[in-house]
């Protein structure tokens, strides 16, 4: 039976995630890009449109490697509605210790690293060198950007959203820093304290950024 694995999105992240899906897949694997707003092909490989995707015969996979949670949890649910099941990408470098648990749908990039006793939330992205360390809970369709250090005993609630170079400081067993649900935390902050649900944070220490 055929076997096609896409890459939903042929914009800059997309093209980061084929070389890691192409280094885990043999020749039997067909790899497309699936993007509605482009056509052609993109580093040799096909960029079609979802409803061509989904008529491929065969047994189909998809990777939503698109940083916007909102759009990416719309992704996910259309494709499962069209009988379109998550691919679920590691790079070959990535280090995952014990108890480590990860819904489907998560994109692991090279150099991530989650330590022990973690429990991550469906359609997770983690870019290059960002870390999780123990007794850590990620919600639903977080994006964490390159070189995220999130501590141990943190909580990130659904759709958060943490910047490249942001630094979550450890938490504690019985008091774990909590990321409320939405909240971004900008590059480069490091956050010491609780951020609430839809705030968005920047600086060191991190504060709330007046809109």
């Amino acid at each position: 039976m055929a076997i096609t694995i896409g890459v939903y999105g042929a914009s800059g992240f997309g093209r980061e995630v084929m070389p890691l899906i192409a280094a885990t897949t043999g020749p039997d694997i067909t790899l497309v890009f699936v993007d509605d707003s482009l056509t052609g092909s993109i580093n040799d490989y096909s960029v079609i449109s979802f409803e061509t995707f989904k008529a491929l015969p065969g047994t189909k996979y998809i990777s939503i490697a698109i940083a916007d949670a909102s759009l990416r949890e719309r992704l996910a649910l259309k494709c499962s509605k069209g009988g379109i099941l998550p691919y679920d990408v590691t790079a070959p470098n990535v280090m995952s210790g014990h108890s480590v648990s990860i819904a489907p749908g998560s994109i692991l990039c090279g150099f991530v690293t989650l330590t022990s006793n973690v429990v991550i939330g469906r359609y997770f992205h983690a870019n290059i060198y960002s870390y999780v360390a123990h007794d850590c809970i990620i919600g639903d369709f977080v994006t964490f950007a390159p070189s995220v250090k999130c501590n141990g005993n943190v909580v990130i609630e659904d759709y958060a959203y943490i910047g490249t170079g942001a630094i979550l400081k450890q938490g504690q067993p019985d008091k774990p820093l909590h990321i409320g649900a939405r909240a971004v935390i900008g590059m480069g902050a490091v956050v010491t304290k609780d951020v609430p649900a839809g705030a968005t944070v920047v600086g060191n220490p991190a504060r709330i950024m007046e809109r």
